[in-house]
């Protein structure tokens, strides 16, 4: 069953780097006209893909709000594990508790089909339902208040043509009192700054472009800035990386050790667009981003959001770290050659756009090493997308490695091959194993004094 997905805020914020258009049309809109009823044929790709035909009233309108509802990785979050396209039902993990997403298809009991485009744009902009409701900001309304009017009401119009599913999620599972949803106009009040993006004229229409996707319907800081006590964002620490989910979403600054500073704009546009360039692949959330949007954004939008966080400045670097422990550090190296160099090779040079390079990674320096961790004992799978349609995926040594060696290979990674992170301790492992209901193996590899 599909784990429920983390998101910050009162109740929670929504989906990982999601990238949404300014105003292009599909380009890559094939296939038959959308049908007029469900069909157990459709998918989430297939509906965000399928040709609308000329005919079709309103087909201009209806292809933006296509493209934008793929491109905005609406996906990733309304739909639910073995459930219709957009009928929401995915639990949304917070640290407030769990928020179920939302109905976004055309019925009119159960979904928006009911709503009218002034109701819609309320809802996008304000946070506020078709019956007067807060929304939680698990539905992200303070990046979405950016976002243009006729950008709104083309991705209403396509919602409303979507096949009608009638399906209500499950009620929210928070404690006494954030379950009354008027609490969220005090959270409103103190952290809703936004509004609609107006463009800096002194920045290119490029850089411009790239703005509108990142800081509206992207949404990129939901997930990667940090957040306070209340789940809104830290002041003056933008992109500065996130955790949540047991993930890690990672800086996205100009720093080049644990940030985009070593990333050109190119590799920036490869990573979102195909779900892996060569220094890494998209894995986590980040999966169903390139899955649900980057792979079916146009070149124009990639490029913009890639010159767009290239301009942005880079974090301050963290102050000097103690070097790692040389037992650590052998040990680590033991295992690492026992479970790791077949893929990444010994010298961590990798295979590139297959199994990542390790050296100079900015995902292995973060400060926080839950990613890692999370990798090292559950696995993970990358990205596809029409480009690179293969699923890769890293194995779990959950089962073989002990939270102490996973704690060394782990302090190893992070400190070879000019990485240079913090050491990890064998508790945090423990944690991690703890959160992701792993259990420690019988058996521990044979790699020297590392046991």
């Amino acid at each position: 069953m599909r784990r429920p997905r983390s998101r910050f805020a009162l109740a929670g914020l929504a989906a990982a780097l999601g990238v949404l258009g300014l105003t292009a049309l599909a380009a890559s809109a094939i296939g038959p006209a959308l049908p007029a009823h469900p069909s157990t044929a459709i998918t989430p790709t297939s509906l965000l893909t399928q040709r609308i035909a000329d005919s079709t009233p309103n087909a201009a309108q209806l292809r933006r709000g296509q493209y934008l509802t793929a491109v905005g990785d609406c996906m990733s979050c309304h739909v639910r594990a073995g459930g219709e396209p957009l009928a929401g039902g995915l639990g949304l993990n917070t640290p407030f508790g769990t928020i179920y997403s939302s109905n976004i298809t055309s019925d009119k009991d159960t979904g928006i089909g009911a709503w009218n485009p002034d109701q819609f744009h309320r809802a996008m902009h304000d946070g506020i339902g078709a019956h007067g409701e807060n929304l939680y900001p698990a539905f992200p309304y303070p990046w979405f208040r950016r976002v243009s009017r006729e950008d709104t009401d083309a991705l209403f119009a396509f919602l409303q043509s979507t096949p009608a599913v009638h399906y209500t999620p499950p009620p929210n599972d928070l404690p006494f009192p954030l379950k009354f949803r008027w609490m969220v106009k005090a959270w409103n009040l103190l952290f809703l700054k936004s509004d609609t993006y107006q463009p800096v004229a002194a920045q290119s229409a490029e850089w411009n472009r790239g703005a509108y996707i990142v800081e509206g319907l992207g949404h990129c800081g939901a997930c990667h800035t940090p957040k306070n006590m209340l789940g809104a964002d830290k002041s003056g620490q933008d992109f500065h990386g996130g955790t949540l989910d047991n993930w890690v979403a990672p800086d996205l600054t100009g720093n080049t050790r644990t940030g985009l500073g070593q990333w050109s704009a190119e590799d920036i546009a490869a990573y979102l667009h195909a779900g892996r360039n060569a220094r890494a692949g998209a894995g986590g959330s980040m999966a169903d981003v390139v899955n649900y949007s980057g792979s079916l954004m146009n070149d124009a939008d990639v490029h913009a959001v890639a010159v767009y966080l290239k301009g942005r400045p880079a974090r301050p670097d963290e102050a000097q770290r103690t070097p790692p422990d040389a037992g650590a550090m052998r040990r680590g190296a033991a295992i690492y050659s026992d479970v790791c160099a077949s893929c990444h090779l010994e010298n961590g040079v990798g295979q590139p756009r297959y199994f990542p390079p390790l050296g100079h990674d900015a995902m292995l320096q973060q400060t926080d090493p839950t990613g890692l961790l999370h990798v090292l004992l559950a696995g993970s799978r990358i990205g596809t997308s029409n480009a690179l349609p293969s699923p890769m995926t890293m194995p779990a040594f959950a089962w073989k490695l002990s939270d102490a060696e996973v704690a060394d290979v782990s302090t190893y990674i992070r400190n070879s091959w000019g990485n240079q992170a913090a050491a990890v301790e064998a508790t945090s492992v423990a944690d991690m194993r703890k959160k992701l209901d792993l259990t420690q193996p019988r058996l521990t590899v044979n790699s020297g004094d590392h046991r």
